[in-house]
């Protein structure tokens, strides 16, 4: 990144060659309106200095910046490469595997990246499957299955504690989440179900104010982006401050095409203009390219196409290649199954081993329809592509219809937004 300019404005001084400062990842993702939350630039600061505001909850330095470059080089807005760290899609039968990425030692959290070809298809799948749980929470998205994956994970002593969404404390943010370490059986359950919200998970991988053993082990349910970071982040081996990558040992990404703003959309398009009463909100599900919210008592109060509510969604969203959450060690998601069942694609060992943990709790069978996934991705690449187009033409069209892109490929998609457990 050639950009010294804010520095220089700020106090005069010329800098030392070959850095990047906050202050340009501000200025470039930040301020522009590309932040997607996901907190990756908190977690990677060696020295704790960047934060997330109180009333922006977005990032902003606390302590003095460094120039050390690292939350521009791994802000999946800013220097990120996110599709170096894919591997390569699972070869047919008369291919050869390519070696993209190693881990010499099982238990070693970091990834050796070696470079290959970018993934197509659904990526490196090593199993998949339609899957539902029995004894689902009361509030589980579809099959409930990140809720069993990790109370089994929890049960045998796979991990100490999962990053999850948990609902907001504070009662003026009705149907807000907010990220927590979920320690026990039952903050995993109060956990179950979904938030339309971007929660700077990352930053809380400062896992200090948790009671938790000398060498954690936790597992990370999130968006692409999310794990976007963890994998980067795992990828080199230096400290990250007070930030716990080291103790991820476990990420579930969660089909995503889009997130929202909190305030744009719960309070302000759903609260404000439709007058609906978040209190009594039991369920909010975007399927079929329409958005559903349910009242407790079963009522549908709202069921509109999604596209009414693109104001509310955060821009840097369509920037994103990666609905399939590629570099995870399972994605989970709707698309591709029936109504009450999830497809779970199996990308590591460490996610094989994560489901044949779980498997009393599961009922496993073969995806309903894996075209589905595909189709959607290609989707998102479009959108990505028409973003990225528009850089360098800012009159060239953006929205893409998903109405028009269900008639093209037949109503066959259901399409996440965010958190799908």
């Amino acid at each position: 990144m050639r950009g010294y300019r804010i520095r220089e404005e700020m106090n005069g001084t010329a800098e030392p060659p070959g850095k990047t400062w906050f202050w340009e990842l501000e200025a470039g993702v930040i301020a522009a309106d590309r932040c997607i939350q996901c907190g990756t630039c908190v977690a990677v600061c060696p020295s704790n200095s960047i934060g997330v505001g109180e009333d922006t909850l977005l990032p902003e330095l606390v302590k003095m910046c460094t120039g050390c470059s690292l939350c521009w080089d791994f802000c999946p807005r800013g220097g990120l490469r996110y599709e170096a760290a894919w591997p390569p899609s699972t070869p047919m039968a008369d291919e050869t595997p390519v070696n993209f990425v190693e881990r010499p030692d099982p238990a070693d959290p970091y990834w050796k990246i070696t470079g290959g070809p970018p993934g197509d298809g659904l990526g490196a799948v090593l199993e998949s499957y339609a899957a539902r749980t029995g004894a689902r929470p009361e509030f589980a998205q579809d099959g409930g299955v990140v809720s069993a994956l990790l109370l089994a994970a929890l049960a045998s002593g796979e991990i100490d504690g999962a990053l999850v969404t948990k609902p907001s404390s504070d009662p003026d943010e009705p149907w807000k989440g907010v990220s927590h370490l979920a320690t026990t059986a039952k903050e995993i359950i109060d956990a179950a179900g979904s938030y339309y919200n971007q929660t700077m998970a990352l930053a809380e991988l400062d896992l200090t104010k948790y009671e938790l053993p000398t060498n954690p082990r936790i597992a990370v349910v999130g968006t692409p982006c999310e794990i976007q970071g963890i994998r980067a982040m795992q990828s080199r081996r230096w400290p990250t401050g007070v930030h716990r990558v080291d103790a991820v040992v476990l990420t579930i990404a969660l089909l995503c095409t889009k997130s929202f703003d909190y305030q744009g959309l719960m309070l302000r398009l759903l609260r404000d203009d439709r007058d609906i009463d978040i209190e009594r909100v039991s369920k909010v599900d975007v399927i079929h390219g329409r958005m559903i919210v349910e009242y407790r008592d079963g009522e549908v109060a709202v069921d509109e196409p999604i596209k009414n509510f693109h104001g509310a969604a955060l821009k840097g969203c369509d920037e994103c290649a990666d609905f399939l959450g590629r570099g995870a060690d399972l994605s989970v998601g709707s698309v591709g199954s029936i109504d009450g069942w999830s497809s779970v694609l199996v990308r590591t060992e460490r996610g094989r081993m994560a489901v044949d943990n779980a498997r009393g709790r599961l009922d496993l069978r073969d995806l309903d329809n894996p075209e589905a996934l595909v189709k959607l991705d290609a989707f998102d690449k479009r959108i990505a592509f028409k973003s990225l187009q528009r850089k360098f033409d800012p009159d060239a069209p953006l929205f893409i219809d998903y109405e028009e892109h269900l008639s093209n490929y037949g109503d066959t998609d259901r399409a996440p937004v965010v958190i799908d457990r």
